[in-house]
């Protein structure tokens, strides 16, 4: 058991050594860095080092880097809103509920999660509108805003149906089954449970057919030539084209 204790303290600091070696490395490349318009990137990469924070077991250290993190994500979140890269901005706000989620401080991460939420919408990304509905159902669970959850995974659900999206369908389901246990709804949860168990199977069968080869496309038969037969009258008639040519 002890000796399991200390390879698994050498792992880990190895890995925060390799991870220091990197920042080390992504710092030096901001302070490089003239172009204002590169520093977002930079500023992402530094935080995603510091994400890592699930990674480490002491909590002081934890606690550390996920500060670093919310500091990091924000420098990129100013640079992004600058010059009004939406894209960074959503990686920003969902960086920064994923800390506070893990801080559980999750009225700080409801903020951020509907500012992604908001720009999604916007951009009418619906894979990641859908994501980022789910995330705030389960922080409204959180803080017992239980209505608003179920109105947030009915409106990702509405998403996923109109748009031909099992797999999202799926997942928004699966979402369904847990905040219904949460509120004691077993019935509730059952009947999501169900479909989730159909779409599955749904998607298992497309992958089958996917993998086989044997898709719609490739299934379909080639129309058959359709056979020409001539009457007797139009025989005649071109047997009479025949000879006039020929005179």
């Amino acid at each position: 058991m002890k000796i399991k204790i200390i390879l698994t303290s050498l792992i880990l600091a190895v890995a925060i050594s390799a991870n220091a070696n990197d920042l080390d490395s992504l710092k030096q490349q901001l302070q490089a860095t003239t172009n204002d318009t590169l520093k977002g990137a930079i500023y992402t990469k530094i935080a995603a080092e510091y994400m890592k924070f699930d990674t480490i077991l002491n909590r002081n250290v934890k606690n550390y880097y996920q500060t670093e993190a919310i500091h990091w994500s924000l420098q990129a979140l100013h640079n992004y809103s600058y010059y009004e890269d939406t894209t960074g901005m959503r990686n920003s706000f969902d960086a920064l509920a994923k800390v506070y989620i893990a801080q559980r401080k999750f009225s700080e991460a409801k903020w951020f999660l509907l500012q992604s939420t908001n720009i999604s919408k916007r951009r009418k990304d619906i894979p990641a509108t859908i994501n980022s509905l789910i995330q705030l159902s389960l922080v409204k669970v959180e803080i017992k805003e239980n209505k608003l959850a179920l109105r947030d995974l009915n409106e990702a659900l509405n998403l996923s149906v109109k748009n031909k999206m099992p797999a999202m369908e799926a997942l928004v389901q699966k979402n369904f089954v847990y905040l219904y246990n949460r509120l004691d709804e077993p019935e509730k949860g059952d009947i999501a449970a169900k479909r989730l168990s159909e779409l599955n199977e749904q998607i298992k069968a497309q992958q089958a057919i996917a993998m086989s080869g044997n898709t719609p496309a490739t299934k379909k038969a080639l129309p058959a030539k359709k056979k020409v037969y001539a009457s007797k009258k139009s025989l005649k008639s071109l047997q009479s084209t025949k000879r006039l040519a020929s005179l």
